[in-house]
């Protein structure tokens, strides 16, 4: 194992028999999203007991623009311990939530040098920065940012790259260089359907990618 190993998260998981196949390819986080516009929505009205993962996995909870009181029954319900926020929250917030005792990630999205500006206003109340593609919707579009613009990043906080990520990449992302690059976050290009992930193409990414060994 590389000590540059990165983390690896796996987001926009729904269905249980899926989530469980996930957890076996022993990723560090899993994403379950909690707002309803998504098509990979979790629904309250679904159990606890169907998104049960191991202990050693972090499970986060990824919500938008919600409220505080909202963040926190839910993360009590399913049982969660990093919460990721995808909306406009501000770092207020993220502090708040982070005494309360949860690994915090705050979503930025981007699509030019200005965007990493803002970061520095999280300095301190966020475990994690996750970039990801600037579009009209919150995550999920699949595509991709200009890469090359994380050398604009200048901040102490640690990151994940998110955006468009596919299965093709592997051996490309090696190529990635930044002193807080911290770890990957893949959803829409390894799913057969919207939450429900396709484990063949996971597991051959897992093993291609130098950066996750």
């Amino acid at each position: 194992m590389s000590e540059n190993k990165l983390l690896l998260k796996i987001c926009g998981l729904r269905d249980a028999d899926n989530i469980r196949e996930v957890a076996a390819l022993n990723p560090d986080f899993m994403g379950f999203i909690f707002y309803p516009p998504s098509p990979r929505n979790i629904s309250l009205s679904q159990t606890p007991e169907s998104l049960e993962i191991p202990s050693h996995i972090h499970k986060t909870g990824v919500f938008v623009n919600a409220s505080n009181k909202e963040i926190l029954e839910t993360a009590k319900r399913y049982g969660l311990n990093a919460l990721q926020l995808h909306g406009n929250e501000g770092p207020e917030q993220c502090r708040q939530l982070r005494t309360e005792g949860y690994l915090l990630i705050k979503a930025l999205p981007v699509s030019g040098p200005e965007d990493f500006r803002i970061a520095a206003v999280y300095e301190g109340v966020c475990d994690y920065l996750l970039f990801d593609t600037k579009g009209p919707s919150y995550g999920g579009s699949g595509r991709q940012f200009d890469r090359e613009l994380l050398s604009h990043y200048r901040s102490d906080i640690p990151f994940f790259l998110s955006g468009g990520i596919g299965p093709g990449e592997a051996q490309l992302l090696a190529k990635l260089k930044h002193p807080r690059l911290a770890g990957l976050d893949i959803n829409s290009r390894f799913e057969t359907a919207p939450g429900l992930k396709d484990i063949q193409k996971l597991k051959a990414f897992i093993q291609e990618c130098p950066l996750l060994h």
